[in-house]
């Protein structure tokens, strides 16, 4: 999820289209939160570790 935000964040700042930037950043920041609960042991979305 980190990698498909950097993808659509970097495309939106390339074609100078705003929604993918804004689409991009959060996924990025959703994917961090999940990876940083994930390393600390919390289940997320019924899985015990995220990858």
């Amino acid at each position: 999820m980190i990698i498909l935000g950097l993808i659509l964040l970097i495309l939106g700042i390339v074609f100078g289209i705003p929604i993918l930037t804004t689409i991009g950043v959060i996924l990025m920041l959703v994917g961090a939160a999940a990876w940083l609960l994930g390393m600390a042991g919390r289940p997320i979305g019924g899985r015990s570790h995220y990858w």
